[in-house]
């Protein structure tokens, strides 16, 4: 009776100029949205045309990546040199913890001072889980980079795009390129076999939106799992490797203090058989306990008691 899709929120963020980190433009504005965000995707123009005039007057993708980045490390380092600073203060007195916490953060600090985003710098696990994560440096989060293309560079990218893998290959950052004008024409088109039909004859099996999406999940490491019934069936997203109970918790958190077992269908089985009966009679649906870890598309039923 009701579908119920996964959401993706994409926040889109302007203001960011030269000065940003000391408050010019909508510098102080545009950097604490930014802190609040999951990830980053930083859009960086890879085409060129003459008519659209860049404001630095000519293509430069790695150049305006650079921009961005010095902003948002120089914010970093400011916050690195703030933290540093009162941990400083416990470590001279002995504390071993906060003489850990000072180490991790000088390297912070030397790697920000370098021009080297945080989430590249190298620091053991431990140093990043127990003192680094909790800061939320902004250059700590993930990051993909949306090389928008020409239509003639839709399906197999340019140099431009190449430039941009070269120059990020350290940062373990996603890249991918859109031919952003081109797919916006066709999403003015109301009928979506015409819609299909455009992007199939410019070489493309998908939308560039849904491109995008599955970037985002696998950079924040997410899949969906969904939950049938008559009523409705939705889909919801979890952390790649989670168990069953911890995917029911997502629901509710009686589902997962109470859990009992889950009853699961592959979504290809189901595609294939067509329904649930006929799973069942396959010998397809599977009943798992506490650590069964929950594959991307999986059907569920979950028995619960509280």
């Amino acid at each position: 009776e009701k579908v119920l899709p996964a959401t993706v929120e994409i926040v889109d963020i302007a203001g960011l100029v030269k000065g940003a980190s000391k408050g010019e433009g909508l510098g102080n504005q545009f950097l604490a949205t930014i802190r609040e965000t999951d990830a980053i995707l930083h859009v960086l123009r890879c085409f060129d045309n003459d008519n659209i005039i860049h404001v630095d007057g000519s293509i430069d993708p790695i150049r305006d990546k650079e921009t961005i980045d010095i902003e948002l490390q120089l914010k970093d380092l400011e916050t690195a040199e703030k933290k540093l600073d009162k941990v400083k203060r416990a470590a001279r007195t002995g504390n071993k913890e906060a003489q850990k916490e000072e180490a991790a953060l000088v390297k912070v600090k030397e790697g920000l001072e370098a021009g080297v985003s945080v989430r590249a710098i190298e620091l053991t696990e431990s140093e990043r889980e127990d003192y680094i994560n909790t800061v939320q440096f902004i250059t700590d989060k993930p990051v993909m980079y949306v090389c928008n293309v020409d239509e003639a560079s839709a399906t197999s990218g340019n140099e431009y795009v190449e430039n941009v893998r070269a120059a990020v290959a350290n940062e373990n950052a996603e890249v991918i390129f859109l031919a952003v004008g081109t797919e916006s024409d066709i999403n003015e088109l109301e009928e979506y076999e015409e819609r299909q039909m455009c992007l199939e004859d410019l070489g493309l099996e998908e939308a560039g939106s849904a491109k995008l999406i599955r970037g985002a999940y696998k950079l924040l490491n997410l899949q969906t799992y969904f939950t049938a019934g008559e009523k409705e069936v939705r889909a919801w997203t979890i952390d790649i490797g989670s168990t069953a109970p911890q995917a029911a918790g997502v629901i509710h958190t009686d589902f997962e203090k109470g859990f009992i077992r889950a009853e699961v269908i592959k979504y290809n089985d189901f595609v294939t058989f067509g329904s649930e009966a006929k799973v069942k009679e396959a010998g397809k649906l599977s009943v798992e306990g506490k650590d069964y870890i929950v594959d991307d598309g999986d059907v569920m039923h979950f028995r619960f008691n509280v």
